[in-house]
């Protein structure tokens, strides 16, 4: 069998795609290139990213699925598993080759994990649009950490877009070591670079603006006056809001 070795961009994977309709090798394994450990009784080939062939696949799945399901393939891909990649794949390859309406058979495995993957995704977009929460910074730029499970701020930009257009912003992913900035025009992709005494979740005190930490103590007390106690539903308050967002919570913050 086959092992077909790619960069792990979307454009790499397409191009995986176009290269197996071109070879038709049957059966292959795929890789990403920075996990692949080469065997010497297997052969590779190294798939080279093309943007010409990814676009032709891209442009002809298009062309055979829904809106929806374009979403779902770029989403599952936003998850950054290598598994779900090989499973995307074969999704498409097993598209190109079916009759119409074969995305909707979740008896085949790779259509069930993209499906199951996608949603998981989407629900780690809108859990990131609900918590997340802006520190004022002295010069008037509003700042926000984030280490989301998925990489999902190529979801959120738009949203945040549209919801704070008339404020500069920035969200930065820790993890992944990239954000966005809106210039009250635009959002952009940047990159940061933290000093060892910075503190990467919230920007440095001298740099908060001095009315911050006067709107945390309304919110928090907003907050407390709103809540009541004999009503306390620990559990369901957890399935709602797990424990892992209330670092991005003004009110949860000690």
């Amino acid at each position: 069998m086959i092992t077909y070795v790619y960069d792990g961009s979307l454009e790499g994977l397409l191009t995986a795609v176009f290269e197996w309709f071109e070879r038709k090798p049957g059966a292959v394994l795929l890789r990403q290139s920075n996990l692949h450990q080469p065997d010497a009784f297997q052969e590779d080939f190294v798939v080279l990213s093309d943007r010409k062939k990814a676009d032709r696949v891209w442009a002809a799945l298009q062309q055979k699925l829904s809106k929806g399901w374009i979403r779902r393939i770029y989403c599952a891909y936003l998850s950054e598993l290598p598994e779900t990649h090989y499973h995307i794949f074969e999704l498409v390859c097993y598209v190109f080759q079916s009759e119409a309406g074969a995305e909707n058979n979740f008896g085949n495995e790779h259509v069930l994990s993209v499906s199951q993957t996608a949603k998981k995704v989407e629900r780690e977009k809108h859990r990131m649009e609900a918590f997340i929460r802006f520190q004022e910074t002295t010069d008037g730029m509003f700042y926000c950490a984030i280490d989301p499970d998925f990489n999902v701020l190529p979801l959120i930009s738009k949203h945040f877009k549209n919801r704070y257009a008339d404020q500069q912003w920035i969200i930065y992913d820790l993890k992944r070591k990239f954000g966005l900035f809106y210039n009250l025009e635009t959002v952009a992709e940047i990159e940061m670079q933290f000093t060892a005494d910075t503190i990467k979740s919230k920007a440095k005190p001298d740099m908060i603006s001095g009315k911050e930490a006067l709107y945390a103590m309304l919110w928090k007390d907003y907050f407390n006056s709103t809540n009541i106690p004999a009503r306390k539903n620990t559990k369901l308050h957890i399935q709602h809001v797990p424990r892992r967002y209330w670092k991005y919570l003004t009110e949860k913050q000690v």
